[in-house]
């Protein structure tokens, strides 16, 4: 396939995306450690703070799905990045002084909410926006590229909230959850829409149905990620490793490396067969930090975790579009994306009892067994 215009997504649907998605990477790894130390809270209520925003999203993807599907993936978007602004808002509130720490729990949780309702338009609106402006036929690059705008922003984003949080604390990184959101919206504000594909339009249940099995595979793929997200600062922290921003750092170097130089292959080659291979990459790098010796070898597993992670969505992404109707793609996307949403809801708490019991270590063990479950299901499908 030539490069041309029709084989990339509009740029500002990614400025938008990778803007919006800062509020992803800017307090993942601040609120643990608010939570934990500062509040005083142990690390089940860790994960569970964590998870709850992802469990947030996963049960209004299909309102997204459908806002995309009817208004177009720009309304979408507009509509969540007010309410990822409101989460941030709440973020801000959670960490004044004089409050309780139930009190403070409370307000994040409510925070995360927000911001998980906000996420999930924003995000499959950008996706749905994405998928429109190349068509189906390039619509693995497009899954790819608005991947890169994501896990960019997970890169920047890490380090970015905790140089924040190290400097001026927690308040100074929620309040840059409040703007990230509003300039994503900003840009999508001015972009292009382009109109989603006319025809009958499937109950979300009946999508659902559809395309659960590669969503499983995500799901399982997912579980890496979580633990990533959730406990590499503590694990860190633990470890007397003094570099965790770094740690979505470099899982976002070898996402978007392989993003870049490999995102075709999806399009070219078969979605299962790349997301076979994927897996197994990804469950070599959770081993790797599972065995981690030195925080050099930590962060390479997250560098090798991200070079596996990279093309499991745009693989599967692929293979799920292909069994609905074209009216129905943006809900696709919104199921889609909810199996991501149940793996991140899910993996955070059952990471917080596995650390718990087993210590930071074992929650990339599980992602590994994960891993190679998600793969063994591919290699059945395929």
């Amino acid at each position: 396939m030539s490069s041309s215009y029709r084989d990339r997504p509009v740029p500002a649907v990614i400025a938008a995306l990778f803007c919006g998605c800062l509020a992803v990477g800017l307090p993942l790894p601040v609120v643990p450690l608010f939570i934990h130390d500062s509040l005083g809270f142990g690390s089940a209520v860790v994960g569970l703070a964590i998870g709850i925003q992802f469990l947030a999203t996963v049960v209004t993807r299909g309102y997204a799905g459908r806002v995309a599907d009817v208004h177009g993936g720009r309304r979408a978007a507009l509509q969540g990045a007010l309410w990822w602004a409101l989460g941030g808002l709440l973020y801000l509130v959670a960490t004044l002084p004089g409050l309780s720490a139930g009190a403070s729990l409370a307000i994040l949780v409510a925070g995360r909410l927000a911001a998980g309702f906000g996420e999930s338009q924003f995000v499959t609106g950008c996706v749905a926006w994405s998928i429109a402006s190349v068509g189906p036929q390039c619509a693995g690059m497009s899954m790819s590229w608005t991947g890169i705008a994501i896990f960019a922003a997970l890169a920047v984003g890490a380090p970015a909230g905790m140089a924040l949080f190290t400097r001026s604390g927690a308040g100074a990184t929620m309040l840059a959850c409040v703007l990230s959101p509003l300039l994503g919206g900003a840009i999508a504000l001015g972009a292009r829409p382009y109109a989603m594909a006319a025809g009958p339009r499937l109950p979300f249940h009946r999508v659902l149905g559809q395309i659960w099995r590669e969503g499983a595979g995500l799901m399982l793929s997912g579980a890496g990620i979580a633990g990533l997200t959730a406990f590499a600062s503590l694990y860190f922290a633990l470890r007397g490793w003094g570099h965790a921003g770094l740690v979505m750092t470099a899982f976002g170097t070898g996402f978007i490396a392989v993003r870049l130089v490999l995102g075709h292959l999806p399009d070219r080659v078969g979605g299962y067969r790349v997301a076979l291979w994927s897996l197994a990459v990804e469950a070599v790098g959770q081993v790797m930090l599972w065995q981690a010796p030195t925080e050099a070898a930590a962060l390479a597993g997250a560098l090798v975790t991200g070079l596996g992670c990279a093309l499991v969505f745009p693989a599967l992404g692929v293979e799920a579009l292909k069994r609905v109707p074209p009216a129905n793609r943006g809900s696709a996307m919104g199921a889609f994306v909810a199996f991501l949403d149940i793996a991140y809801g899910l993996a955070g708490p059952a990471a917080g009892i596995v650390a718990g019991r087993f210590g930071y270590g074992a929650v990339y063990l599980l992602g590994a067994a994960c891993a190679l479950a998600g793969a063994v299901l591919v290699r059945r499908l395929a």
